[in-house]
């Protein structure tokens, strides 16, 4: 048993330092990226239209139902409880501050962190990237950093579709259950929205992008030899995305309410 969790104990700190050392080299690459000439823009733009406008038309479904829903449960409760107002703030908090940037991470962990983990895999497992070794290209700066940029600021642009069209949409259910002023309606959310909420939104946005993107490329360059690999490296990428996602979201949460 202390053999089983020493090896155990040991295999997990050697994984975590690997981690950390794959971050810091993402890093340092990333800062170094916009100066070199082409190599990897095509990879960027790629990921970019794959990451942000494909995604697009799911994350305006979801923002558009998550309004819708808010609003009906809102404008039914809390006018019994003299409390209608509340509606504006419940909207902020919930869209703005809370699930806008988590549900867009989800949306991003599910489909293009699958995705990199797959495409990185299957590229260890076909010599690909020992072909880049052989070249003299590093396969950080020209796999990695690309997808970890485009990753990044797709995740930020859509948490700001998710923004726009789940606000969008709650006031059309308005018009629907409780017609009101656009005026008016939107006087409230602008007097409910501070610029903390924003700030704290994209930040949060930017956390998960990041996270996302660097852990789907580190689960990809795990891959060994077998192509039964790659699937269960993909799920571990998802995984751990998320949960990553979900532990800084906290972070950031009660930073914002001890500030």
């Amino acid at each position: 048993m202390v053999e089983r969790l020493g090896s155990w104990l040991t295999t997990r700190t050697r994984d975590m330092f690997y981690g950390l050392g794959f971050f810091f080299l993402v890093a340092r690459e990333t800062l170094s990226f916009f100066r070199r000439r082409q190599v990897g823009r095509r990879v960027l733009s790629l990921q970019i239209l794959f990451t942000g406008v494909e995604a697009v038309g799911v994350i305006a479904v979801m923002s558009l139902a998550l309004g819708a829903v808010i609003v009906i449960q809102g404008l039914s409760l809390l006018p019994q409880l003299g409390q209608g107002n509340l509606i504006f703030t419940i909207l902020i908090i919930v869209i703005t501050r809370e699930l806008g940037p988590l549900l867009t991470a989800f949306v991003v962990a599910a489909r293009s962190g699958t995705a990199i983990a797959t495409e990185l895999g299957n590229m260890v497992i076909n010599h690909e990237v020992e072909a880049y070794l052989a070249t003299g290209i590093d396969p950080v700066a020209y796999l990695v950093v690309p997808r970890v940029i485009g990753v990044t600021v797709s995740t930020v642009v859509l948490n700001l579709y998710f923004n726009v069209f789940g606000l969008l949409g709650s006031y059309m259910v308005t018009q629907f259950t409780q017609p009101i002023g656009f005026t008016e309606y939107y006087s409230g959310l602008l007097a409910a929205l501070s610029p903390t909420d924003v700030a704290t939104s994209l930040i949060k946005s930017f956390v998960f992008g990041v996270i996302i993107s660097i852990v789907a490329t580190y689960y990809g360059f795990k891959v060994e030899r077998a192509p039964t690999e790659v699937p269960q490296m993909a799920i571990h990428a998802v995984g751990r995305g998320v949960v990553l996602c979900i532990i800084a979201d906290a972070i950031i949460t009660v930073a914002y309410y001890l500030r």
